[in-house]
């Protein structure tokens, strides 16, 4: 497991393993502090005839909670982490045929929807899956007297006003996704995505390094 402290940006520490199943196609377990969520990619893989599309791959996504069932909010997370995929993923190169992605929440301790993406990356990563750019998600919340927390935990998402999640690229660091919850202004919004844009810097670099440990421990 690789470990990445924090600096500048305030995120706690995170921790990625990739490939540790064997039954997926791509696996990974994402740590941030005592978030953790572990993802599998399956396929590509044949479709029924009523779900295939002709010219792409069509994208599952599931997220199991830790405990009980799939509720409204696993399925708008499930929702988020679907548009971030698809938006980055070649998906025309496999049409007919469908991907399938699940992730299982092992705990939540704040911002547990930018964990499974940064998961679900690693998965798609370890998967060889063709990507036109890599992402990464970076939670952030506003207190009550207006400063912004990267990466809180969830006594902290309590206490919020307003809590936003982005899904950032590696390529331009633009917003792919975001998901809002709470009042907050548009000049605060800015802010967010500006910070959240400089928190993925960080997050690359770990991917970066987590791969190349990986690798250089291989070969």
């Amino acid at each position: 497991m690789e470990v990445c402290g924090s600096s500048n940006v305030s995120l706690r520490e995170f921790g990625c393993e990739q490939s540790l199943l064997s039954r997926p196609d791509g696996s990974s377990s994402f740590v941030q502090g005592d978030t953790s969520v572990m993802a599998g990619v399956y396929g590509p893989a044949e479709v029924k005839v009523s779900k295939e599309i002709y010219d792409r791959a069509i994208l599952e996504v599931l997220i199991q909670p830790k405990v009980g069932l799939p509720s409204v909010r696993e399925r708008s997370q499930e929702q988020c982490v679907r548009e971030t995929c698809e938006a980055s993923l070649l998906l025309s190169l496999h049409p007919r045929s469908s991907l399938t992605l699940i992730l299982q929440v092992l705990h939540d301790d704040g911002s547990l929807l930018s964990c499974c993406l940064n998961a679900a990356c690693m998965a798609l990563m370890d998967a060889g899956l063709p990507m036109s750019c890599l992402f990464c998600g970076v939670t952030c919340a506003i207190t009550a007297e207006g400063e912004i927390i990267t990466d809180p935990t969830a006594a902290q998402e309590k206490e919020s006003r307003a809590l936003m999640t982005f899904a950032i690229d590696s390529a331009e660091r633009r917003v792919m996704m975001s998901s809002t919850k709470g009042s907050f202004s548009v000049h605060e919004l800015q802010q967010c995505i500006a910070v959240s844009q400089k928190a993925s810097e960080k997050i690359f670099q770990f991917y970066r390094d987590s791969v190349k440990r990986r690798y250089s421990k291989t070969h």
